[in-house]
């Protein structure tokens, strides 16, 4: 606003008086931790890779041309595709490995990346050379970034201007061997020939044994030249896998914060807001971790969940009961199958871990493995949960409980619980999927409650949790334009019109229990909480309650008879 005016004149002046409407955020981004059959492109080992649909995980963490899923069957591939089939959008991926923990190096001779002929046959096979000094580590340039071999059309090699120039039956190419936008290596007048002359061009194995990068195989045995020759494109070649050993996995898996790496790496992205580690349980089988390592990380998880300072939390984990027989076998794992409703409650006691930011499942569900032949493989149903809470979200809002919807991609449980068996699972917080087939209605989840104390009434519900948490982080991320304004009533009167109305919106929607919004919701900002005390120290007070709808997890029909007055 101008201070003076010194000539005659209209003067049109910007004043700011209307409330800012705050947008909700979105709760529905997931982060998974876990095992992939490959770390290419411009994903890294240890480090968090944004996801938006399953071709762009096969892109990332597959090997070229894989269905994504690993031969020493990881769960992460089949939580990340059961996130996808279930409605879930976009999702970061922490790969931990590509190998189990302690597995036995790969023969040098089997690794490499094929590159086919124009027809698809294989040509050539490529591999990092290995020094002669070491067996297993690969002369690598320095830099992140991947060893590509791209072929190129090429020519016979040059002859002198009196001499005629050999003919060009399209058999010839180029070799360029590159660290992302620098070319290391580059082999021209190159053929599949081994017999050809060397005045017209080189063989490819016998020219690339100067390399000091890659290694390369002739894999044609029959045909001509060119219909042996690899295709053009660029093909990116797979290092040797790097296998840690299980005395470090614990400490790989945990990863650094600064670092952005491991499990506390994935809590650096703020817009992840629900967590999973669906690996953790394959390492807990394959005797990488006891039971009470297990429960060190499920510890780490919630705490991490529960800790988001300096705003208000909002992510949760959704954990997986390990399938064990507490006090049988000495607390080693059992197939999913044996794991019964008594034994998962034994577990839980043993955890002993209570929190409205986590949540369990039971029991493990079985959905088709594509690494054996479409048969079955029992998994941990963390990722196809998260997948049902993102669907909800878009489908009914965030308030609705996640529950009562059919899983997709699920073709059976490890074990079909009971209504009676159901009872002591439910009170203690663990959310059952259910076969309803007596009923024609398939599986149904059929729970939706944390982890909180069973005594905690008002923060039973992952609904609730949820919708408080989005209420929270919305007005946190919405009200910041009202720092460094002057603390008046002005301002006071602005906020509250602020948060009214992005309150009023969700009770329209459904959100918030109440005939009116003056039952649903209040929010306060005057003199009273504002005293002169803390408007001097820097500080603005706004005091807000909601009322959450709540789920009908129990509805009563009280049924008798009538009989009408004659």
């Amino acid at each position: 606003m101008a201070l003076d005016y010194f000539a005659p004149g209209v003067y049109v002046e910007e004043v700011d008086r209307g409330s800012r409407p705050i947008e909700g955020v979105s709760l529905s981004v997931a982060g998974f931790i876990g095992f992939t059959e490959d770390v290419r492109g411009d994903a890294e080992l240890f480090q968090p890779m944004m996801i938006t649909n399953w071709d762009q995980y096969r892109e990332f963490f597959a090997k070229p041309g894989s269905d994504g899923f690993t031969d020493y069957d990881a769960y992460l591939p089949f939580a990340v595709q059961g996130w996808f089939l279930n409605g879930g959008g976009r999702c970061w991926v922490t790969s931990i490995g590509t190998q189990l923990p302690g597995s036995a190096a790969p023969d040098p001779e089997e690794a490499g990346t094929l590159l086919p002929t124009f027809s698809g046959r294989p040509s050539l096979k490529f591999s990092l050379k290995l020094p002669e000094d070491s067996g297993d580590a690969p002369a690598l340039p320095s830099g992140d970034a991947r060893i590509q071999v791209a072929i190129f059309e090429s020519t016979p090699k040059p002859v002198d201007d009196d001499e005629e120039p050999p003919l060009n039956s399209g058999e010839f190419f180029t070799v360029v061997v590159r660290q992302g936008e620098e070319q290391l290596e580059m082999y021209e007048h190159l053929t599949m020939n081994p017999d050809v002359d060397t005045a017209v061009a080189d063989y490819v194995v016998t020219a690339l044994e100067e390399s000091e990068f890659v290694a390369v195989a002739n894999l044609s045995q029959s045909g001509q030249a060119l219909s042996r020759r690899p295709a053009n494109g660029a093909f990116e070649i797979t290092p040797p896998p790097q296998i840690s050993t299980p005395e470090r996995f614990p400490r790989d898996l945990q990863g650094q914060r600064d670092d952005r790496t491991g499990m506390q790496g994935i809590f650096e992205i703020d817009e992840v807001a629900m967590i999973a580690c669906p690996d953790l349980m394959r390492a807990y089988q394959n005797g990488l971790l006891d039971l009470d390592q297990v429960h060190g990380v499920m510890e780490m998880m919630v705490s991490l969940c529960e800790n988001s300072f300096p705003g208000p939390a909002y992510r949760m984990a959704v954990l997986d009961p390990p399938p064990v027989k507490i006090g049988k076998n000495d607390n080693t794992a059992v197939p999913p199958e044996q794991q019964r409703p008594q034994h998962v409650a034994q577990w839980l006691n043993e955890f002993n871990r209570r929190s409205m930011f986590g949540a369990i499942y039971y029991p493990w569900i079985k959905v088709a493995n594509p690494r054996n032949g479409g048969r079955p493989i029992m998994v941990p149903p963390c990722g196809h949960m998260m997948g049902i809470w993102c669907r909800t979200d878009e489908s009914r809002g965030v308030f609705k409980a996640p529950a009562n919807d059919t899983p997709r991609g699920v073709i059976g449980l490890a074990y079909e619980t009971n209504m009676r068996e159901q009872e002591l699972l439910n009170p203690k917080g663990i959310n059952c999927i259910r076969n309803f087939a007596n009923y024609n209605r398939g599986f149904k989840v059929w729970g939706a409650r944390t982890l909180v104390e069973p005594d905690n009434v008002q923060w039973r519900y992952i609904s609730v949790r949820r919708l408080i948490s989005y209420i929270e982080k919305s007005i946190e991320i919405g009200t910041q334009w009202v720092v460094f304004e002057p603390n008046d009533q002005d301002l006071w009167a602005r906020i509250t019109r602020t948060v009214s109305n992005f309150l009023e919106r969700l009770w329209r929607e459904g959100a918030l229990f109440g005939a009116s919004p003056s039952e649903a919701f209040y929010v306060k900002c005057d003199g009273e909480l504002n005293t002169n005390e803390t408007i001097m120290l820097g500080r603005l007070y706004v005091e807000v309650g909601v009322c959450p709808v709540r789920p009908a997890e129990f509805v009563i029909f009280r049924i008798s008879q009538w009989a009408p007055n004659q």
